[in-house]
């Protein structure tokens, strides 16, 4: 899941010598409704299927929708046994790993595929909530992203090697049918490290997100779509918030940037709608952004290159936050657009304004 220590990875290795014994059993998707039937469901094995232990306490379920896939490796070997056996087995060793040694209450991610390509679920309610496609439950393997993300463990280290062709076409398939229940966009398909430090899912497969993103979309019979710009109301925080000050001071708003939508950043928002002749109802959407922002690259300066910085550096980026476009922030800028797929030009034009604050 993370850049795991030797230690992590030897506990692992021997915990999966135990003995195998559950029978192959699983859930076929594929009887969903008339609506939904447009996207094959891959099969997918329960818990009960590889004789989970049971959650220490229940997991918890989010009411709504994840917006975003996260795809993680497991830094275990990368071992020629490709056998359902081989993955139920795998399955009890890292929820074994994850409640004894991490002290959690469960698996930490929600689905596995193993390198034979099967699919297992992994934190307890993960499968009944993504058949149902309107809740998903609450994982532990991502940080601040768990709370808005299915997460996928690959079995094995992609640091160097690529996974196998069947794992990749089960990982392919599962992200189409996971996308096509949430309602998520194949552009948001991330890797582990876009959200914490970690060198997970490995160099390997993380430079493989790009084509996993064209793949799904092309299972779903997309285009692949554009990040959707999203929606900022009075009330929000953060830096998507600050990000919309910085913009509204570079159109010569006088307010602090301070990462609160209150009344003063309701009004300035209003203004600029108004000068720009949209609908002045206070709410960033995808008109007003695409007002706000404006085309940055290296010798910039001012309030919209903050913006970028501070998104930046927020996601995990070293970034100084001064107002100058110089080679540092060229570095971080052309190392954001490669890690999302863009071209890496170093100029921060719409593509890149809309992964940013996504």
């Amino acid at each position: 899941m993370s850049g795991r220590s030797v230690t992590r990875r030897n506990v692992m290795r021997g915990a999966v010598l135990l003995g195998v014994g559950v029978a192959a059993g699983g859930v076929n998707l594929s009887a969903r409704s008339p609506a939904h039937a447009a996207v094959p469901s891959p099969t997918i094995h329960g818990t009960d299927a590889w004789n989970a232990r049971p959650s220490r306490t229940a997991v918890t379920v989010r009411d709504h929708r994840p917006d975003k896939i996260i795809v993680h490796h497991t830094a275990t070997g990368n071992r020629d046994d490709l056998s359902l056996d081989w993955a139920y087995t795998l399955s009890r060793a890292i929820q074994n790993w994850h409640m004894d040694h991490n002290g959690w209450i469960d698996t930490g991610q929600n689905f596995t595929i193993s390198r034979g390509g099967h699919i297992t679920e992994g934190r307890h309610r993960s499968l009944e909530t993504l058949r149902g496609g309107v809740s998903f439950v609450h994982g532990a393997h991502a940080g601040p992203a768990n709370g808005s993300s299915i997460g996928i463990e690959n079995e094995g280290a992609y640091v160097s090697v690529a996974p196998t062709d069947t794992l990749y076409e089960s990982l392919v398939d599962f992200c189409a049918y996971t996308c096509h229940q949430y309602d998520v966009e194949p552009a948001r398909i991330f890797g582990h490290r876009d959200f914490m430090s970690t060198q997970c899912p490995g160099n390997v497969l993380y430079g493989m997100l790009p084509q996993l993103r064209r793949d799904v979309a092309d299972r779903l019979g997309q285009s692949p779509p554009p990040l959707r710009w999203p929606t900022v109301i009075r009330g929000d925080g953060g830096e998507r918030v600050r990000t919309v000050q910085h913009l509204l001071r570079h159109h010569g708003a006088g307010i602090a940037a301070d990462g609160g939508f209150g009344p003063i950043t309701e009004n300035a928002v209003k203004a600029f709608q108004t000068d720009a002749a949209l609908n002045a109802d206070g709410v960033v959407r995808q008109e007003t952004w695409q007002e706000l922002i404006l085309a940055l690259r290296r010798g910039s300066a001012g309030e919209g290159v903050r913006a970028v910085q501070r998104q930046l550096h927020y996601q995990g980026f070293t970034t100084a936050v001064d107002g100058q476009f110089g080679p540092g922030t060229d570095r971080s800028v052309r190392e954001f657009q490669a890690r999302h797929g863009l071209t890496a030009s170093g100029v921060v034009e719409p593509p890149t304004w809309r992964a940013l604050v996504a």
